[in-house]
């Protein structure tokens, strides 16, 4: 019995160890990536402002932040992590970070105005006449598919405000919030290779401490002396 608690005990550290490296690849692959994301971030160099208060700022108002944060947490519904929000370390590279940098741009996009031109002679649309001059257009929150492109307004205005440019500098950022998160699952499951690992190698070590502890009670099967016959004496007589 202690000899097959043995194996068991050394095949369970050999499962641990196993367990243990491959949490520290995982780990070095994330702080790998980690570093990457960090330097490819400090090379664009797009930061967050604070005031001197640690406050969030958009074009030096905290009220108009605190609009783009509640667009943020409250119709898109992200989970803002607060603690990445610091304002010692401004610098984009948190998924928290490139959502709220996400959020800026989208919502002066979508709080802006759009000079239309409408050329002579005018442009009849749907029995309205547009005659020819220029137009100040409220994008009033519209997205993309919000628009009416066949608008002689807002089709021009869809393409002015809602930018090539826009529309990059947004997925870029969308890409940088989904590595982020990448590599948050990616520090999370090195954590549980290591304490499976952990977790292996004490259940090992504990099984060859009991297989070699001295006051072992359990009797191994080999030791017990079967007799080869019954005592004569001990078998019942029928007469």
């Amino acid at each position: 019995m202690r000899g097959r608690l043995t194996i068991i005990g050394y095949a369970l550290l050999v499962i641990g160890l196993v367990f243990g490296v491959a949490g520290g690849v995982a780990y070095s692959q994330v702080q790998d990536g980690y570093d990457s994301l960090h330097a490819f971030s400090e090379t664009q160099n797009v930061t967050l402002n604070y005031n001197e208060d640690g406050q969030l700022i958009d074009r030096g108002s905290v009220e108009t932040a605190d609009e783009i944060m509640t667009m943020l947490t409250e119709e898109w519904q992200y989970p803002v992590v607060m603690s990445d929000l610091d304002p010692n370390d401004p610098l984009v590279n948190t998924g928290s970070e490139y959502m709220y940098q996400m959020a800026v741009i989208t919502f002066h996009v979508i709080h802006g105005t759009q000079d239309v031109v409408v050329p002579e002679p005018g442009v009849e649309y749907n029995g309205e006449f547009f005659e020819a001059g220029t137009y100040t257009f409220e994008v009033d929150g519209k997205y993309w598919t919000d628009f009416d492109r066949m608008h002689p307004l807002e089709g021009p205005a869809r393409g002015q405000a809602w930018t090539g440019t826009v529309h990059g500098l947004v997925g870029e950022l969308g890409v940088g919030t989904v590595t982020h998160s990448t590599l948050q699952m990616g520090l999370a499951l090195s954590g549980l290779f290591a304490g499976l690992g952990l977790t292996f190698i004490f259940m090992g070590a504990g099984a060859i401490w009991v297989a070699r502890s001295k006051d072992e009670t359990m009797v191994d099967d080999d030791m017990i002396d079967v007799p080869d016959f019954v005592p004569t004496d001990l078998v019942g007589s029928d007469s």
